[in-house]
């Protein structure tokens, strides 16, 4: 109706009439989907209004018709082409229905025609599958009794046909799979012959095979392995075996570690109440730790027992192939990405071994104890242990070789090397020395905390509180025999080594810092006027200690016999800080005696060598005065002070440096002496000679001092020579520097060609520090230069006509030194 009407209207909007009937609300109720007539009847009734609700009813179906009878004389032509199509339509549905009647007949008679072939080709089927079936299972029974019969006669050859018998019940276990052969009395003694079969094969198999690996005999142990391969158990054997080493393995573990069995002789006189706990009696803490460690020592032997036992399995496993698949046993053991046998058992090994000394010496502090206080002991027993391992697996091809000449044995020879073996080649994943080892790493920290203490504890008593002396010599050896006890005891393994010599370094660190501690720093540490201060005698005497400190200790390193590099190097290097701190304990005293040497040389200035030769032709003293005064200072210094040091080689070496740095000093003063007569040339001369003597006490030999003493014997001969000659001489710039000579040069100019000093206006005290702040040569002719120069621009002021005979030589001089540097 309401389709009608919205069609009728088409673009125009409904009639007035019809547009009030619908936006009535008495007839809202018919428009909703779920209107149901006897509740709007019910409601009527109640509402007590029917009459009017007659009359709207009535009204609005009247209007209704108007408005049909509206639509269908608007669209009478639309409605009966649509009343004619209808009929067209029943017309051709009653002849499809006919057609489908047709059909149906049809499909009827050829049912009729395929329902019994079919029944007949289903019963077939079935009459043929039962046959296959009984000739399948008559096939099986006649293999069954023929192998059964093969199988009595393997089984009287004994362990020669072992693998053959293992073969035949490898193929009877494949006939019975798969079908239900109980209840055939034809075969009901053979399955239950095939099953004692079975049994007794495998019980001798793992016979032959325990026999095998107990005795290293590869040709037992590959027979036994071909037997497994052929009954199909190879893998769940290994892992059985394995298994079984492992947990024989831990029960021996917790026997070599079950206090009650270790304290069992002390308990067996009285015995102790319920809950009471297990301990040694005091006297028999000897005997608890000897039968501790001889537990020990028998754990080693049977774990080493064990891996070799595992690894000639695996040996044998990773040679032997089957001989029809050619497939190699390990990659059955080994297959879908699982380790190795022997890398499994070791695993298992090193984690039974920590987690059992973790709570055997967590529970017991007797263990714990005897573990921490003799870990270099136990440390021993891993590493014979660790070393026994490697020896089997680079001996166990040679047993192989001489272990049989059966045909397996021949079969073994064809197999390819063994690269499974994880105590030759280390994994860079994992390290089985270090997982043998890592149940002993709390022992280790505790016994080097230990020996740390025994190393320290006798420096702090002989460094007491507010003491001012240094160790004596019976203290001393005290700690040097300590340090050597715990280097001794620690050689056993170079990384303990290695630990115990950072905690020797530490001592030796601790006894430097003691010692540095007493040292006097004051004032009357560096005197060099009187005699010796207590100050000075207390740092002669630390530094005594600590020289024979260091020669002990190097002592005691060198007699190592196995000593790791790494290990002595850090000794060495605590060491060294020893030698640097008896430097630094010297240096000022060094430094007071450099600086009056220096200042006993620069009084040579004060002296007269302007004088011209005497009538003799020879000085008239042997040398000048303030060489006197340099041989008696340095005489009185080495005996005063320097001869009480012990460490004669140490002092040399500092006081050889001092004696090259005086002649040093003393060339350069001696090439600025201005001026120079003839007179003054023989006492220099005299006093050059005088020089050897006077440092001749701070060095073993004179001629030790390298470079310096053979500048002094060739500086000498070049206060005679002519300028000509000095420029050409070949120890110029080899073994007297250019600057040096030029400086001398300036002595035979005249006095417009000032030194670099004088034309600088400086003291010779203020120039030798510039030259001391200067050791570059380039510095040093860069400023002779500069006189040079000035004294040009003096004598073209005065407007003079020649320069000084030595000027041309000195420039050529410059320019040579100049090219060489270049």
């Amino acid at each position: 109706m309401e389709e009608a009407g919205a069609g009728g209207g088409g673009a125009a909007a409904p009639a007035p009439a019809l547009a009030e009937l619908l936006a009535d609300e008495c007839y809202a109720d018919f428009f909703r989907e779920d209107f149901d007539v006897k509740a709007y009847t019910s409601q009527s009734i109640h509402q007590a209004v029917i009459a009017e609700q007659l009359a709207k009813l009535a009204q609005g179906i009247s209007q209704l018709d108007k408005e049909l009878h509206l639509q269908v004389v608007a669209r009478h032509e639309d409605l009966l082409a649509q009343a004619t199509g209808i009929e067209s339509l029943e017309g051709v549905l009653q002849m499809m229905q006919t057609r489908i009647g047709a059909l149906q007949s049809t499909v009827d008679r050829i049912r009729v025609k395929i329902v019994d072939p079919y029944n007949k080709i289903v019963s077939r089927t079935a009459q043929l599958a039962k046959l296959q079936a009984a000739c399948d299972l008559l096939r099986r029974i006649i293999r069954i009794l023929y192998l059964s019969k093969r199988l009595q006669g393997q089984l009287q050859g004994g362990s020669r046909e072992i693998t053959k018998a293992a073969q035949s019940l490898n193929e009877l276990d494949y006939l019975s799979q798969g079908i239900d052969l109980s209840g055939i009395e034809v075969i009901e003694n053979e399955l239950l012959f095939i099953a004692r079969a079975r049994l007794e094969v495998e019980n001798q198999a793992k016979r032959l095979l325990e026999q095998g690996v107990e005795t290293q005999n590869p040709t037992q142990v590959g027979t036994a392995l071909q037997v497994f391969h052929n009954l199909g158990t190879l893998k769940d054997t290994i892992a059985n075996v394995v298994d079984g080493y492992c947990t024989i393995l831990e029960e021996n573990i917790k026997n070599a570690l079950d206090i009650k069995v270790l304290t069992q002789p002390s308990q067996s006189i009285a015995r102790g109440g319920p809950g009471r706990a297990a301990m040694p009696t005091p006297g028999n803490t000897a005997a608890f730790r000897a039968a501790l460690w001889t537990n020990m020592e028998k754990l080693m032997d049977q774990i080493c027992a064990a891996c070799g036992q595992v690894q000639h399995l695996q040996k044998v496993l990773t040679k032997k192939r089957d001989p029809v698949s050619h497939v190699c046993f390990i990659e059955e053991i080994v297959k879908d990405r699982q380790s190795d046998i022997l890398y499994k058992f070791w695993t298992a090994v090193t984690q039974t071994l920590s987690s059992h000394f973790q709570s055997a010496t967590d529970s017991s502090m007797f263990l714990k104890q005897a573990f921490e206080g003799e870990y270099p002991k136990l440390l021993r027993l891993y590493n014979d242990l660790w070393k026994r391992l490697q020896q089997y697996s680079q001996n166990v091809q040679r047993n192989f070789n001489i272990s049989g000449t059966t045909d397996l044995f021949a079969e073994l020879q064809q197999m390819e090397e063994d690269t499974q073996d994880i105590f030759m080649q280390k994994n860079q994943d994992y390290d089985p020395e270090k997982a043998l080892k890592d149940s002993l790493q709390q022992y280790e920290a505790a016994y080097l905390s230990k020996s740390l203490s025994r190393l320290f504890d006798p420096i702090n008593l002989v460094f007491p509180p507010g003491g001012r002396n240094p160790p004596s010599s019976d203290e001393l050896d005290s700690i040097i025999k300590t340090i050597a006890s715990e280097l001794n005891v620690a050689a056993v393994d170079p990384d303990l080594s290695l630990a115990v010599a950072k905690n020797v370094a530490k001592t030796i660190q601790l006894y430097g810092v003691k010692s540095e501690q007493l040292l006097s720093t004051q004032g009357d540490a560096s005197q060099v006027i009187g005699p010796l201060t207590e100050g000075q005698r207390r740092n002669v005497a630390v530094v005594n200690s600590l020289y024979k400190l260091h020669q002990s200790v190097l002592k005691v390193i060198t007699n190592q016999s196995s000593f790791p590099a790494t290990a002595e190097q850090t000794v060495t290097t605590a060491l060294k800080a020893v030698h640097d701190l008896m430097g630094s304990a010297v240096q000022p005293l060094l430094n007071s005696v450099g600086d009056s040497v220096e200042a006993i040389i620069i009084t040579m200035h004060q002296e007269d060598f302007s004088g011209s030769l005497s009538s003799s032709g020879k000085p008239d003293v042997p040398c000048s005065l303030y060489m006197k005064e340099l041989q008696g200072f340095i005489a009185r210094v080495m005996s005063d002070y320097f001869r009480h040091f012990e460490c004669f080689d140490f002092v040399f070496d500092n006081t050889e440096a001092m004696a090259q740095r005086a002649i040093e000093l003393f060339i350069r003063n001696a090439s600025l002496i201005r001026p120079l007569g003839e007179g003054g040339k023989m006492r220099l001369a005299a006093d050059f000679a005088q020089m050897e003597l006077a440092v001749a006490p701070l060095c073993r030999r004179v001629s030790d001092l390298g470079k310096s003493y053979r500048q002094l014997r060739s500086f000498r001969p070049l206060l005679f020579q002519t300028s000509e000659h000095i420029a050409s001489s070949p120890a110029l710039g080899e073994v007297i520097p250019f600057s040096i000579i030029l400086q001398f040069l300036f002595t035979r100019a005249p006095p417009e060609l000032k030194s670099p000093f004088q034309r600088a206006e400086w003291s010779i005290a203020r120039y030798s520090q510039w030259l001391d702040d200067h050791p570059s040569e380039k510095d040093r002719l860069a400023l002779i230069r500069g006189a040079l120069e000035a004294y040009v621009q003096s004598v073209r002021m005065r407007e003079g006509k020649e320069f000084a005979p030595v000027y041309p030589i000195m420039v050529q001089l410059l320019q040579k030194a100049t090219s060489t540097l270049q």
